[in-house]
């Protein structure tokens, strides 16, 4: 079996460096808490990277004081994350038009897409399901750094509130508040939604389907009469600065699309764990769908992420 270059160079550095095994076997782990909190990879390979600087900023003695070097990390992570949480919040009031979390593609697609499939350390990637779909990610915008923390702690990740507590600087009864509070705007905001992916992946297939004929009975028909489409080009490529409400303005748009633009391929792919489009162009992703679909087999919110500062992921794939 061929081992890839990053995680055999790894193996070099925990035989120099046997406190690197800590680090290692909790990266993964730390990625993926810090992306369900952030929905950005970016911010959360940062976060990772500052969570282990803190860590070798300690002696080897206080290192190996430490009872639980994953609860440590865990705790530092889920700190640095809190605090972007709330500048985020201030950020994102400059943006210039919608801000969507940033979409991840299949593993597997990512992995065989890199260099051959080599160079790409399973390790490093989020674990896709459904704490990571685009609709729960966009719900937990809406909640303050503490609930988000909170909730996606306790809820996704199986921490208890004692442990919770010590990250938000609550009382374990307030983190449980917290995530109650969470859970409901979850909940709310879920409701009539399908997890079916079998389902989406039939409606998705669709609607692509009917874009490329420019069909707009058929779009009209998968359509939920109340849908919403946001767009996010962060200023960085073309796309509607607010969200499009109801379905005949949405299949509307959609057509003009078809029309106006270059020519274009599109791709049924997975984003972030479920059936979703990609537009390719010129060799390159220029545009990730992530779709929410509710029970009845109709599309109640579109995505699509533009910006290229968070398709990187994508132009491996």
């Amino acid at each position: 079996m061929t081992i890839p270059a990053g995680r055999a160079q790894r193996r070099a550095d925990e035989q120099r460096d046997p406190g690197l095994s800590t680090i290692v076997s909790e990266r993964r782990q730390l990625l993926n808490l810090a992306y369900r909190l952030l929905g950005s990879l970016a911010d959360a390979e940062d976060v990772v990277q500052e969570t282990c600087a803190r860590w070798y900023a300690m002696s080897r003695a206080q290192q190996e004081a430490v009872e639980s070097p994953g609860a440590w990390l865990t705790k530092v992570a889920g700190r640095i994350c809190l605090n972007l949480l709330g500048s985020a919040r201030n950020r994102r009031e400059i943006y210039v038009g919608e801000w969507v979390p940033e979409p991840l593609p299949d593993p597997a697609e990512w992995i065989a897409g890199a260099a051959g499939g080599l160079g790409v350390d399973p390790a490093d990637r989020i674990t896709l399901d459904e704490s990571v779909t685009m609709a729960l990610l966009v719900v937990c915008e809406s909640m303050t750094p503490a609930e988000r923390v909170a909730f996606v702690l306790h809820d996704v990740f199986r921490y208890p509130f004692a442990e919770v507590a010590g990250i938000v600087g609550r009382s374990p009864a307030a983190c449980r508040q917290l995530a109650s509070s969470a859970r409901r705007r979850v909940a709310a905001a879920r409701a009539g939604a399908s997890p079916d992916a079998a389902r989406q992946a039939g409606v998705v297939r669709r609607f692509k389907a009917a874009w490329e004929a420019q069909d707009i009975e058929a779009l009209l028909g998968l359509l939920d009469p109340a849908a919403t489409a946001i767009s996010d080009g962060g200023g960085r490529a073309v796309a509607h600065l607010l969200p499009i409400e109801g379905a005949e303005p949405i299949a509307r748009l959609y057509l003009r699309i078809a029309r106006l633009s270059p020519p274009r391929t599109i791709l049924e792919r997975t984003v972030n764990g479920l059936p979703g489009l990609v537009v390719e162009s010129g060799g390159r992703i220029e545009t990730v769908f992530a779709f929410e679909v509710a029970d009845d087999g109709r599309i109640t919110h579109i995505w699509a992420v533009r910006n290229p500062d968070k398709l990187h992921p994508w132009q491996l794939s």
